[in-house]
């Protein structure tokens, strides 16, 4: 394990928050599989200061894809007790920033890399690396009309999101929505005499909570923690000043929801209640809705051949599936076969001042490595 450790302290050191950019991580990178004899091709963010990778090596037909982001979320005003980007090792834990999520497995995958120049394969390998997953999947969504042609036909994609090493088959998609309401500018003093767009946005919440009631009595899917579609306001903004009837009020919003709840099922509901809510009070423009961001779910069949195939590469029976959303319902919706499976624990490092992995996950995910390595040898 003592290379993926090398590698992960390289990656590390490289402080790609989704704000800034990736471009030096990407150099080290495309040199490393540039030197195990990949063929690169290199997909720059539109605003050019991003990049993200496609790398392949052996034969055309088949093989395995695994997929990694190399963003990471802020360190800002958390307290950590070592420098968040330089790994450091706590008993039998490493920390830093992106142990877990997910510059870990990109680390095992780098390895393998190396590994797979000097091995006989029948099929070939590839790699698919991404930026600004944080913010959404972004990335991935602008790399997907370049990506999608040059990935060909992998029987078996794998996204190394953290998930303990079990075989994650499905997770919510996710919409995100501005909400804007409409109301009329007028002195404190005769507030009466004016649509408060504050109450606007107020009754509208009260709307989204009586949606969010028949959801969780709608569809389910109990291998999820919470086994509904959920709504969720995240911040409200509105008002001028204390003397000033606000004539403005704007909520940032998301639903999650699942495979069986489409996501025109819920934004048909929400438009329902804007335009319930705006001629409430009578107001000449009402309630506007925004979509602002949208990723999709990932729903891989139990019977799926690649679920089995996971699950021996994982060493594993468990499956599961994961509350945060991935990239990998990007590659489903290719029609590639996809998994979710990575080293490291969300719910206990994700995010979080001294994000850490364990090294027996680290170890767990090279023995998974090693595995598919054998099973490209065949």
């Amino acid at each position: 394990m003592s290379r993926t450790i090398e590698i992960l302290e390289r990656l590390i050191a490289f402080p790609t928050v989704s704000k800034d950019s990736n471009l030096d991580l990407i150099r080290y990178v495309q040199d490393l599989l540039q030197s195990a004899g990949f063929a690169l091709v290199r997909i720059p963010s539109p605003c050019g200061q991003k990049a993200g990778l496609f790398a392949r090596i052996g034969p055309e037909l088949g093989g395995v894809c695994l997929s990694a982001h190399t963003d990471v979320v802020p360190v800002d005003g958390q307290e950590w007790s070592s420098d968040p980007f330089a790994l450091t090792q706590r008993g039998d834990r490493l920390h830093g920033r992106g142990t877990t999520d997910m510059k870990g497995f990109l680390a095992s995958a780098l390895a393998m890399a190396e590994r797979a120049a000097r091995a006989p394969l029948t099929e070939p390998l590839s790699l698919a690396i991404s930026y600004d997953e944080e913010i959404g999947c972004v990335g991935i969504r602008q790399m997907m009309p370049t990506l999608a042609p040059l990935l060909g036909n992998p029987r078996a994609v794998i996204v190394g999101e953290p998930t303990s090493m079990q075989v994650a088959t499905g997770h919510k998609g996710k919409v995100a929505l501005k909400v804007t309401c409409h109301g009329e500018a007028g002195h404190s003093a005769l507030a009466p005499e004016f649509t408060n767009a504050l109450h606007v946005a107020a009754t509208f919440i009260d709307e989204v909570r009586a949606l969010q009631d028949r959801l969780a009595k709608g569809a389910t899917d109990t291998a999820y923690s919470i086994p509904y579609s959920t709504v969720h306001i995240g911040r409200m903004t509105g008002g001028r000043a204390l003397n000033i009837v606000p004539d403005l009020a704007e909520l940032e919003m998301e639903y999650r929801h699942l495979t069986q709840t489409p996501a025109s099922e819920i934004l048909s509901d929400l438009t329902d209640i804007a335009e319930r809510v705006g001629a409430s009070f009578n107001t000449p423009t009402g309630v506007e809705i925004t979509q602002t961001n949208a990723y999709y779910g990932l729903e891989t069949p139990i019977d799926d051949p690649v679920i089995n195939w996971a699950t021996q590469m994982a060493n594993t029976p468990d499956t599961t599936k994961v509350a945060f959303g991935t990239e990998a319902g990007f590659f489903a919706a290719e029609g590639l076969a996809t998994v979710v499976i990575g080293p490291g624990d969300m719910a206990r490092d994700g995010h979080k001042a001294d994000e850490g992995v364990d090294l027996s996950e680290l170890a767990a995910c090279d023995a998974m490595m090693d595995r598919i390595l054998t099973d490209l040898s065949a």
